[in-house]
């Protein structure tokens, strides 16, 4: 009786913990949506298949989601081999170019799972636009990946 108890609260906290996507607020700084964003992609099949994209998704700006599409496009966007190296990568690091008011710069070093490096152009813009995003920080755009080096 007690281990369906323990087992069913384990659940019950996996799911919350887990199991909900982060979601844009004012409080989430430029660099942390990032953060956010690349952790996910770093475990993308975790609690669920392309939970990692979906993340990423919930922090593509109102305009970008425009240009991208409904979310089934952008998960095969990401899956296209020209992001592909972002899914499950090693490790990623966030170097600040230029922050401002309303729009941030950043170049994101990433490791790929098969030890490749990748950089990236990532700019965030705070949406001034009224509804359900108003000052929240959100990408608007990434930049192809530029071939850094080989990992030894």
């Amino acid at each position: 009786m007690h281990k369906i108890i323990l087992f069913s609260l384990f659940i019950l906290l996996s799911k919350n913990v887990y199991g909900e996507m982060i979601k844009p607020d004012p409080s989430i700084g430029p660099k942390e949506v990032i953060s956010i964003q690349l952790k996910a992609l770093q475990k993308n099949n975790l609690p669920f298949d392309d939970a990692g994209i979906e993340q990423t998704w919930e922090f593509a700006h109102p305009n970008n989601r425009m240009y991208t599409g409904p979310l089934d496009n952008f998960i095969r966007m990401i899956k296209n081999p020209s992001y592909a190296m972002m899914i499950d990568h090693i490790e990623h690091n966030i170097i600040p170019v230029q922050e401002q008011e309303k729009s941030s710069y950043y170049f994101v070093e990433l490791t790929d799972s098969n030890g490749k490096k990748y950089g990236f152009e990532w700019t965030v813009e705070k949406v001034e636009q009224n509804g359900e995003f108003k000052d929240c920080w959100m990408t608007v755009g990434v930049s192809r990946p530029m071939p850094l080096s080989q990992a030894s």
